[in-house]
């Protein structure tokens, strides 16, 4: 089971992502967390504190590793490289285990746009296709909204592609926004997930307006979700409710993919 958890900034999909990788993992699997977001706080989501990652850094940042894995040199620029460096080995060598979930830090690519070929693209790349294509394990990818990480050699495997939204229109256009991304990258499998709700009128009329996206289920705003934010903490541990939400998003998800297959 290969999924992707996806949203604007600020929506709470790490919140997701993590309370998915912890569950998910109590359930006896075993769960690769990927932060592959700009914003990594995919740690705190999963109840890793700052302490405990303190020495860990995102892997496009380890410009050494690049360099021997790819064979590049590091600060340089229009020199050859590896398109297929070694990266079978890296899961285990560079996360760090909580709690049964093993987190992987990607990092982002600064230098050259979105559309960059360089040595800590390629490693990235090479690496998520890795997860994807070659390892057994459930893979939940906490990712940005512009889909940065997924490229049209990846983007097959991922089994689902979860859109977290909160209520209003804003974030409802975003769903759309995302739903065409992820299409064009030939994703088949889209689902919104609703955060932050205070109402059951507010949920009707927001899954009212998705234009048929398949919905999950929705996270009730709570300040037991809100304190664990503000302190780092991990919700999963902080509030049995948020537990038994993303249970439900769970289950409503495999009964998707079953009727799917």
């Amino acid at each position: 089971m290969k999924i992707a958890v996806t949203g604007k900034g600020g929506v709470g999909k790490t919140t997701l992502a993590g309370g998915l990788a912890r569950l998910l993992a109590d359930e006896g699997m075993n769960v690769i967390a990927v932060d592959a977001d700009p914003d990594a706080n995919l740690a705190s989501s999963l109840g890793i504190s700052a302490e405990e990652m303190a020495d860990v850094a995102p892997i496009a940042d380890m410009k050494e590793l690049v360099a021997e894995r790819t064979g590049s040199k590091p600060g340089t620029f229009g020199t050859y490289f590896k398109m297929n460096p070694k990266v079978d080995d890296l899961p285990e060598a560079l996360s760090k285990v909580h709690d049964g979930v093993r987190l992987l830090v990607m990092g982002t690519v600064k230098e050259g746009g979105g559309g960059c070929v360089c040595p800590e693209s390629v490693m990235l790349k090479a690496l998520l296709q890795h997860l994807l294509f070659a390892r057994d394990d459930v893979v939940i990818l906490d990712m940005e909204a512009g889909l940065e990480h997924l490229g049209r050699g990846t983007a097959g495997a991922v089994d689902a592609m979860i859109v977290v939204i909160e209520p209003g229109m804003r974030s409802v256009q975003t769903a759309n926004t995302i739903r065409k991304l992820a299409s064009d990258l030939k994703v088949q499998r889209i689902y919104v997930v609703l955060n932050k709700v205070q109402s059951p009128e507010e949920e009707a009329i927001v899954k009212d307006k998705l234009d048929g996206l398949p919905y999950l289920g929705s996270i009730t705003y709570n300040h037991n979700i809100r304190r664990s934010d503000l302190e780092g903490t991990s919700p999963y541990d902080a509030d049995p409710a948020f537990v038994d939400e993303v249970r439900a998003i769970k289950e409503a998800l495999f009964q998707e993919l079953e009727r799917d297959s």
